[in-house]
């Protein structure tokens, strides 16, 4: 009888220890954050330099033009959305090389980055120029009509320049949304944007769909590193999507030729 007592404990203990070195038996998988919905990664107006540089040439050549926040937060700009931009589009198009190039526009409005991004382009030659602007001239509450008329002058010359432009708009705040008004300066955008047929990545509605769901906390005074960091990567994973998908370029055929 003591003998059975004695298996029985030495059982449950042996049986108590397995199951902590082998912890749950069915972690559920980590949340997925900041996914993006199809309809806010594509549009109706395409890239075709881009889609024919990459074709024909294997190559990319971007360059992002706008105001601090496309290195907010970060003091590594290595981690900043251009260069997450780069490694995902790499990442996407093999056999492609790409290079992203940044040039900071700090504080500036629209009409005053306009009179150089035709010189910018003839001096980087990309094949394509994301121009992210309106954040600065919403807070300075910049007259809606000449926001308009400097998004279309400077649209123009960089297409005269011979580039693909995608326009891309003000980021998310709540903090601000009650204090700074967006709206006039969103729909100008989407406006120009379908005037020159060109497209427009919604990144204030993107962040706030992301805020909305709980993928980040945006209204924190004190983000951090981390959460910087992080917004940064998923907007270069939904810009290199966007690209991809309004070039129109099959990432299979690629592996093909390649």
């Amino acid at each position: 009888m003591i003998t059975l007592l004695h298996d029985r404990t030495s059982w449950r203990r042996a049986l108590l220890l397995v199951l902590l070195m082998a912890g749950p038996a069915q972690a559920e998988p980590p949340k997925q954050t900041c996914d993006v919905p199809a309809y806010l990664l594509t549009s109706e107006s395409s890239l075709p330099k881009v889609r024919a540089t990459v074709k024909t040439d294997g190559k990319l050549n971007i360059l992002v033009i706008g105001s601090r926040s496309a290195v907010i937060g970060l003091s590594d700009q290595s981690a900043a959305f251009p260069n997450r931009l780069q490694a995902y589009l790499a990442d996407k198009l093999p056999g492609v090389s790409v290079n992203v190039a940044l040039e900071l526009q700090v504080k500036k409005t629209a009409e005053e980055m306009a009179p150089d991004l035709g010189k910018l382009v003839e001096s980087h030659k990309p094949d394509l120029v994301v121009w992210q602007t309106g954040t600065v001239d919403a807070m300075r509450q910049v007259d809606s009509d000449d926001f308009r008329n400097a998004l279309d002058d400077g649209v123009t010359a960089m297409q005269k320049a011979g580039t693909d432009v995608i326009l891309m708009n003000l980021q998310y705040s709540p903090r601000t949304e009650s204090m700074i008004s967006g709206s006039a300066y969103l729909d100008n955008m989407r406006v120009v944007a379908q005037q020159h047929d060109v497209p427009l990545f919604d990144r204030f509605a993107i962040m706030r769909q992301w805020n909305e769901n709980g993928d980040f906390d945006l209204f924190n005074p004190a983000p951090g590193m981390e959460l910087a960091k992080r917004v940064h990567d998923c907007l270069g994973r939904a810009l290199s999507a966007f690209v991809i998908e309004t070039a129109r370029i099959k990432t299979e055929d690629l592996r093909i030729q390649r």
